[in-house]
């Protein structure tokens, strides 16, 4: 009998106060014996509400699907917060504060460093406790978090926009007066990178027990051929987040960051020193997910009907003896089970190899979506807004499609274990083809004088001064781009050369350039009744829409394998380490993946930098002008040597994998008796 009860331990609860509970419920018992349906309950399973007060329209809500639906709102408010609203305002945190691309991958990283150092103890002794309050907590972490990153906004004063300095070539009948390097000048704004770092610690503390106890009580509730179907809606609504985050952050970067302009100052979404109001969002999602609170603090331990639906679950794990083990010793009952526990996964080669190859994937996945904004930005001339905006809209359903498109495949086609890792090698291997859209759809950079190339052939690459300009005492630290008629982008109107200006219809019209060629391409018709114009010259590069729809399909591929991924490591370790093993693989992810992603994408794209904002203190600041081609290749060369090592790992998952010997659902007498086992 003893033997018979180990034989087949997906009948093992993995709850280690069920027997207890039975023992000195001998009534209980036998009411559990005489339905010959299931089961008796967990400890645990009972009505939705808060002790003693359960009202009957809250049992409405107490089923898989009722937390499915509390389980997606807060996935979604994590995600906008998280994935969206901070991604999308990188590039004005960036401006705002003084902070360099490295700097803010820093920022963005913070947040996994969080995940990563308590993952593992949240994981371990959540497993054995109630799940969904950790959940409330998480709400109450996550909503913390947004109050503290929008801090900075508050405490760092009003913006100065700079309209005071004159951006004209000083002419004789004006005086100029010299900027100089002081106190005041070298600014203490980069001192809140601390700040953010601080709120996005706080946001990786309440994203903890989401997607591990979370996604692991999923799992616990429903039948194992519809995990994959509610984990992947689950992560699907999660990614229904960072787009709304997209498009909300893209709409409030249109507002002024200090909602009222300055009467002294004419100001355009078109000029590169606007800056949005990037704040709002986060206050505002602080209030939302707080809601979230009451939901999660009113569900019970576990759901009505998980007994009767883990007893008829079949076990897939790993056949390398660690399910005895773990059963056999009782392992995860207390802390000084811990190192063993974690032992016993990390010896588990189809788990590690699972993770290493989800590890290689979320480094690509995380850098792009922390700095996709910025690629579309500088690659093909767009507002910053616009480019979060079109990013979000197609990096993002993107995602959830893929999401769901796995979801449904593999509840459908009811695959094992090896099946499901098979189906990740075709999807992930798919993604690296698509990969190559960098290789073809890449533009180059426009002309730009000082930068690219020489004033109309006087001055040298790489010097913003030459002598059309050398008597106008221009300010590097002051970046406001103009369009000759030569096609060609100035620094700034002084840079141009440019004595005076008017304004045509809200845009500003620039005359006496000295810097200026002739027109490229007479038409005869205008006569160029101007030199210049504000604003950057438009791209002629095309290759936009090629770009976003190979990027799409890429997206689509790259993510059909999250889902199928989660659910084999959940089928390939003891059931009682289930909730662990997801720990311990986003450990891993944020360790080789989240962590140094955005920071190897920031590197990157620094390394392209052609042009750098550099103060009258010569501190070197936010990056103006990159290398196009430069940073397309290097984004690609990431991408591709990472997707490579995916497939490798994941290849190497099947080979190690081993199915248990045991393959067939036991009979209803079996059953019976395994469960008058635990009543014993």
């Amino acid at each position: 009998m003893k033997s018979g009860g180990i034989e087949n331990l997906a009948f093992e609860t993995p709850c280690p106060g069920l027997d207890q509970q039975r023992h000195a419920d001998p009534a209980g018992a036998g009411a559990g014996a005489a339905a010959p349906a299931g089961p008796g309950p967990y400890p645990g399973e009972g009505p939705c509400g808060w002790g003693p007060c359960t009202p009957r329209v809250l049992q409405l809500c107490n089923s898989s699907e009722g937390y499915l639906a509390a389980y997606s709102l807060l996935a979604i408010f994590q995600g906008i917060v998280v994935n969206g609203l901070i991604n999308i305002s990188i590039s004005t945190i960036e401006k705002r504060y003084e902070l360099n691309s490295s700097l803010t991958g820093l920022i963005s990283a913070s947040y996994d460093i969080a995940f990563c150092i308590l993952s593992l103890f949240v994981s371990y002794f959540g497993e054995r406790g109630h799940k969904p309050r950790w959940l409330a907590f998480s709400a109450f972490m996550l909503g913390v978090g947004s109050l503290v990153f929008s801090l900075p906004h508050f405490c760092s004063g009003k913006y100065q926009y700079g309209g005071k300095i004159e951006d004209t070539c000083p002419t004789a009948e004006t005086t100029f007066a010299n900027a100089t390097c002081s106190a005041s000048t070298d600014s203490s704004l980069h001192k809140y990178l601390y700040v953010f770092i601080l709120g996005q610690l706080l946001l990786g503390v309440g994203g903890t027990p989401l997607y591990t106890l979370g996604t692991a009580f999923i799992d616990d509730s429903v039948p194992k051929h519809k995990a994959s179907l509610y984990i992947g809606i689950g992560y699907a609504m999660s990614l229904l987040g960072p787009a709304i985050g997209y498009v909300l952050g893209g709409q409030l970067l249109k507002v002024y960051i200090d909602i009222q302009i300055p009467k002294s100052s004419k100001v355009d979404q078109d000029d590169p020193r606007w800056l949005g109001a990037w704040w709002i969002g986060f206050l505002a999602c602080f209030f939302a997910v707080w809601l979230l609170i009451i939901p999660f603090s009113c569900f019970p331990r576990h759901l009505p009907g998980t007994a009767e639906i883990q007893a008829e679950k079949i076990s897939e794990t790993h056949d390398d003896g660690s399910q005895v083990l773990v059963q056999m010793n009782n392992i995860g009952q207390s802390f000084k089970d811990f190192p063993m526990a974690l032992l016993i996964l990390l010896r588990n080669p189809v788990l590690m190899s699972l993770i290493i190859a989800s590890s290689s994937e979320a480094l690509v996945a995380t850098g792009f979506a922390t700095f996709l904004p910025k690629f579309i930005e500088n690659q093909f001339g767009k507002s910053s807004s616009f480019s979060a905006t079109l990013g979000g809209l197609v990096l993002i359903p993107a995602a959830a499609l893929g999401q769901l498109i796995s979801g449904i495949l593999v509840s459908k086609r009811k695959m094992d274990c090896k099946g499901i890792m098979k189906f990740t090698i075709r999807t992930y291997s798919a993604a690296l083809i698509l990969n190559t859209v960098f290789l073809f759809a890449k533009c180059g950079n426009e002309p730009f004088a000082g930068v690219s190339e020489t004033y109309n052939g006087t001055g040298t690459l790489h010097n913003l001064t030459a002598p059309c300009n050398a008597n106008c005492r221009c300010l590097r630290s002051m970046y406001y781009p103009i369009c000759g008629r030569d096609e060609v982008q100035y620094f700034s109107p002084c840079f141009a050369g440019c004595a005076s200006y008017h304004f045509n219809n809200m845009k500003k019209i620039y005359h006496n350039c000295s810097c200026i060629g002739k027109p490229k391409r007479e038409n005869g018709l205008e006569d160029f009744l101007h030199e210049a114009v504000a604003g950057k010259c438009p791209t002629q590069c095309k290759f936009l829409p090629l770009f976003l729809a190979f990027f799409f399909f890429a997206v689509v591929f790259t993510f059909m394998a999250t889902t199928p991924t989660t659910v084999a490591i959940l089928r390939c370790v003891p059931d009682k380490q289930r909730s662990f093993a997801l720990g311990v693989q986003l450990v891993f992810l944020r360790l080789l993946g989240t962590i140094p992603g955005p920071i190897l994408f920031g590197v990157a794209i620094d390394s392209s930098c052609t042009l750098w904002d550099i103060n009258e203190c010569e501190v070197k600041g936010a990056c103006w002008v990159y290398d196009n081609e430069r940073m397309a290749y290097l984004l690609m060369g990431i991408s591709a040597a990472c997707k490579i090592i995916t497939i490798i790992f994941a290849i190497m998952a099947v080979y190690f994998y081993k199915p248990p010997k045991l393959t067939k659902a036991l009979p209803q007498k079996t059953s019976e008796k395994i469960r008058a086992i635990h009543k014993k």
